[in-house]
């Protein structure tokens, strides 16, 4: 019943959607995007998950009844005001507490909150019962960008970072989206989605690493604050394949709009394969902290480093942009005390818009410092060992 009340009300609003952008259908660039927003959306979005569809169903049912409320009290209103006017002879009464209007003006809302409440406090026991699942994924929120770390489960193990897709990022400081050009992800498409296989419980555990975040993804009927030092969890089980969008929903600083959200589910099979192929990559890229590296392999590392994480605010000539610091000629990374620069990637400086970075390896944080002292006109010749990251981190 829910599904078909659902899809009726979605076909009423599509319906009046197109009616009413028709005139517009020739100038729109983007069309809907399957799994995240649609053009002139007017409903929430199609869930994929059962508690998504009863909070849709939810939101039509208080919609409803707010609504059958609202014009019941006003007809009345208007119609007293009307029928008993002054102008054709009414007379105002004068008349004290009536009991029988006490006990039906208390006791008809205490009714109807407690037929809102009751369906509300189901789903959202409902939301909060996270047991039994199938796998288990902490969510950690940085500026920014997301961290995903799968604890339990199919997949255990793996970990990795989830940012805004370089190109669109680079669009994005260009303007945006050049006339004509389409580009229905934008500021969506994250370069690595969360991947998790379809109809299995995933149980999300949030926490942040600096400011408040909040992990949302419509379609999967999710919304979980990310507070640090706190640990907050959900769930969801996806009922079908796809890509689904969401992006953080607690204002968390000047790049707040840079933090999309992929979910990525796919099939069982699928998923047994991308977690092969995940674990061969970890072993691949896994270092041996003691390592003494030399100053062209640390560069080289360092140069993949700094490509994957800092060019899309320091720009790849190092010169930064906007509000960005730049790091050609920068006096903290020209600085002789290599500790300096490493101090500011692994505490960060938040109110100068630069995140920690120090969920990255101490190989990776001394390849990108070794990287940035050494290019553009930064010819330090300073070498930073893994060692010396591992020492400054405590």
């Amino acid at each position: 019943m829910k599904r078909i009340f659902n899809r009726l009300t979605g076909t009423l609003l599509t319906a009046s959607a197109w009616a009413g952008s028709a005139v517009f259908t020739v100038a729109q660039a983007v069309s809907d995007l399957p799994g995240g927003p649609a053009v002139n959306q007017l409903n929430l979005q199609v869930p994929v998950t059962r508690i998504a569809e009863d909070q849709a169903w939810l939101h039509w049912l208080m919609l409803i009844l707010c609504t059958a409320i609202f014009v019941a009290v006003f007809s009345v209103m208007f119609y007293s005001i009307w029928k008993h006017r002054k102008s054709v002879g009414h007379k105002a009464a004068h008349f004290h507490e009536s009991v029988t209007v006490e006990i039906v003006w208390t006791a008809v809302p205490f009714i109807i909150v407690i037929l809102m409440a009751l369906p509300a406090t189901k789903v959202v026991i409902a939301m909060k019962d996270t047991t039994n699942a199938d796998l288990t994924i902490k969510v950690t929120g940085m500026q920014w960008k997301w961290g995903y770390d799968y604890l339990k489960g199919e997949g255990e193990g793996i970990g990795f970072l989830s940012a805004l897709d370089l190109a669109q990022r680079e669009m994005s400081n260009t303007g945006g989206p050049k006339p004509g050009q389409v580009v229905d992800d934008y500021l969506l498409k994250a370069d690595h989605p969360l991947v998790v296989p379809v109809k299995r419980k995933v149980r999300i555990i949030t926490t942040a690493n600096d400011v408040i975040h909040a992990w949302m993804v419509p379609a999967l009927g999710i919304q979980q604050a990310a507070i640090p030092g706190f640990v907050r969890d959900t769930w969801f089980l996806a009922e079908k394949i796809g890509d689904y969008y969401g992006q953080c929903a607690q204002l968390c600083g000047k790049e707040h709009s840079y933090m999309p959200i992929h979910v990525k589910v796919v099939s069982s099979a699928d998923y047994t394969l991308w977690v092969a192929d995940q674990k061969k990559k970890m072993a691949a890229l896994a270092d041996d902290p003691t390592k003494v590296w030399s100053a062209p392999d640390m560069i080289k590392r360092g140069e993949k480093v700094y490509a994957a994480n800092c060019v899309a605010c320091h720009q790849p000539h190092g010169k930064g942009a906007g509000t960005i610091k730049a790091l050609d000629g920068s006096a903290v990374v020209l600085d002789a005390d290599k500790n300096v620069q490493l101090a500011v990637l692994l505490a960060g400086r938040v109110n100068l818009g630069m995140p920690t970075w120090k969920q990255l390896s101490d190989t990776d944080i001394a390849a990108v410092v070794t990287y940035t002292k050494n290019s553009w006109s930064n010819k330090t010749g300073q070498l930073v060992q893994p060692a010396d990251v591992a020492a400054a981190r405590h």
